[in-house]
């Protein structure tokens, strides 16, 4: 029971990467507030969550309003006195290079993977600096660090978390609070899942060359990334501050022959 007790909010949570890191946080002994704007995937997992035996409370909350999230933080301080744990793992994907993504689209994708942390981030973050203490994780990407065809939009909207995650860390470390950003490589999610048998004539042809970025030739399971966030979570990563978690398979720092 690595977080036995601890109250945990994760954005997003109501499917994929989110979903697994809620339920895997609830054994591990989290309350879980699970937040996601569609209110039926969100209480699905709250359901999955409690008719486990963990427990976990849902509230729909878009990410990108302050009112929305500011309701949302002050529901969970009345209820529970405290935020120990953000995860900050609300997004959504952008594919097309610069000069094919439409300016509405652009600023949608900045909007949810940006303003989408900052937010949280904001309304819960001054409530751990009274506590001294506290850990915020923020989900970025290794499309971040690396070049990727047809990704401007996102590997912009990741550069800037993993620049903001450190930014962070310098202004609040004082506070005892510290703030890391998960670097996954391509994980199968529904989300990936969908994409790939939606806008490919060969879609298992697509999964093939999806899995030669990774040097383990796979892809990585929602389940890759929870485990990595149970381990900042927990007390257990109290020395790891600012710094970037690599989940990837080898994509950022590797290449296959």
């Amino acid at each position: 029971m690595r977080l036995q007790d601890k109250v945990i909010l994760i954005t997003g949570s109501g499917s994929g990467i989110g979903k697994s890191t809620a339920q895997l946080f609830a054994r591990e002994g989290a309350q879980v507030i699970v937040n996601d704007l569609d209110a039926a995937k969100g209480n699905e997992t709250v359901s999955e969550i409690t008719a486990a035996g963990g427990s976990a409370h849902f509230i729909q909350a878009d990410v990108t309003q302050p009112e929305s999230v500011k309701q949302m933080v002050d529901e969970i301080i009345q209820l529970h006195g405290r935020i120990d744990v953000l995860f900050n793992n609300a997004g959504i994907s952008g594919v097309g290079a610069l000069h094919e993504v439409e300016p509405d689209v652009w600023d949608r994708i900045m909007s949810i993977n940006i303003k989408g942390v900052y937010l949280p981030s904001k309304y819960v973050v001054h409530h751990m600096m009274d506590r001294k203490s506290g850990s915020i994780i923020n989900m970025s990407s290794c499309v971040a660090e690396i070049g990727l065809a047809r990704r401007a939009s996102y590997a912009a909207t990741k550069g800037a978390v993993l620049a903001l995650t450190k930014a962070m860390q310098v202004d609040y470390a004082s506070y005892g609070i510290r703030v890391n950003a998960l670097v996954p490589g391509t994980i199968m999610t529904p989300f990936v899942e969908n994409y790939l048998r939606t806008s490919y004539d060969d879609p298992e042809a697509a999964i093939a060359s999806l899995k030669t970025r990774q040097l383990s030739n796979e892809l990585g399971r929602p389940e890759d990334v929870a485990y990595a966030a149970l381990f900042l979570a927990s007390d257990e990563s109290k020395f790891m501050m600012g710094s970037p978690f690599y989940i990837d398979g080898g994509a950022t720092f590797g290449k296959n022959a």
